[in-house]
């Protein structure tokens, strides 16, 4: 086996901005290239893993697991099931566990022949919105429309919230690479977390007129809520729900979905800071460039864990052939970060 190490400056493009967990336990200043031979290859959701058998240099069999994106993001960008088998040769990068652990994030993967694998870009970002006559279908990031965006919806909210001392006191305890973390559990993050991860995942909105509600669902974790447009109000503070309960109104050609009672959750924006029995959501929707894309705003408050607002906007297109494929969360593969 070959091994170096190099200092690179950024982070790896695959998972370290759309991950599920803290990158605490991992080196980004390291890239670490090996060789092996393929020993596992998963692909599955949140995460796909590749095992490989390599040699140390006192020749001890060592055996790498390797994370990846989820399974949607890793067909998206050119792989399969069929990409690669036991038994084959590669050589690969990665940013490598602090621990010493064989465990890393992906970088790069060459087969013996020299093919480099796709890294995984996003070609979504690359198509052209088609037009649509509502709100009704299936919509994705325009990216452009990202401006001043920090990343993940960990690194939005940890710029833009401003703890209380509540929220500080529960951020100072929180260990991402636990089971406190409620992914590892494959407990999803509800609004506004599905419009966060519109770079990734897609968002459909499917209108019932005769039942007056408008349902919306992310393909991330299978995330799914009904707004009801009949004029209800919202229940008594003490019925919660883990999506929250909708209510929604139109104001001109503007959808305006106003959200609360929702259960308590120890991360919805992935780094730790919790929500609670005030958490209120207001959303607006509203067709624009002629029906290619979506103006997408939200205005999220919780005063138990922090004080004001966050704002957030960005616009997504209309895809209607994109693939919607159940998000289908594995368990097994949720937790294999987790330190053993």
């Amino acid at each position: 086996m070959r091994t170096s190490v190099v200092v690179i400056v950024g982070l790896s493009s695959w998972v370290v901005a759309h991950g599920h967990h803290s990158d605490a336990n991992i080196d980004l200043d390291r890239v670490v290239t090996l060789e092996g031979t393929i020993t596992e290859w998963s692909l599955r959701n949140p995460h796909t893993y590749f095992s490989a058998a390599t040699t140390d240099e006192s020749g001890r069999v060592v055996e790498w697991s390797v994370q990846m994106n989820s399974a949607i993001w890793s067909r998206r960008n050119g792989w399969s099931d069929d990409t690669l088998a036991v038994g084959d040769r590669v050589t690969f990068t990665v940013n490598p566990s602090r621990s010493g652990r064989p465990y890393g994030i992906f970088v790069s993967l060459a087969t013996a022949d020299g093919v480099e694998l796709p890294r995984g870009e996003v070609s979504e970002r690359r198509l052209v919105g088609q037009r649509a006559t509502s709100i009704e279908g299936k919509w994705f990031v325009d990216e452009a429309s990202l401006i001043d965006y920090p990343g993940g919806f960990d690194e939005l909210t940890r710029r833009d919230l401003e703890l209380n001392a509540r929220g500080t006191e529960a951020l100072a305890v929180y260990d991402d690479n636990s089971d406190q973390n409620p992914l590892v559990s494959c407990i999803g993050r509800p609004t506004p977390g599905p419009i966060i991860y519109t770079d990734i995942y897609p968002m459909e909105f499917t209108v019932d007129e005769a039942a007056r509600t408008i349902v919306i669902r992310s393909q991330f974790f299978d995330n799914e809520r009904t707004v009801y447009m009949d004029g209800r109000e919202h229940p008594a503070p003490d019925r919660r729900f883990d999506e929250g309960h909708s209510i929604g109104r139109w104001e001109g050609d503007v959808l305006v979905v106003d959200t609360q009672n929702f259960s308590d959750h120890r991360s919805p924006y992935q780094n730790g800071i919790p929500s609670g029995a005030r958490k209120h959501v207001v959303e607006r929707y509203e067709l624009t460039d002629g029906g290619t894309r979506l103006a997408v705003e939200f205005e999220l408050s919780d005063p138990d864990y922090f004080d004001g607002t966050l704002a957030h906007a960005r616009k997504l297109i209309y895809v209607p052939d994109m693939e919607m494929s159940p998000y289908d969360c594995d368990v097994d593969a949720s937790r294999r970060f987790l330190p053993e």
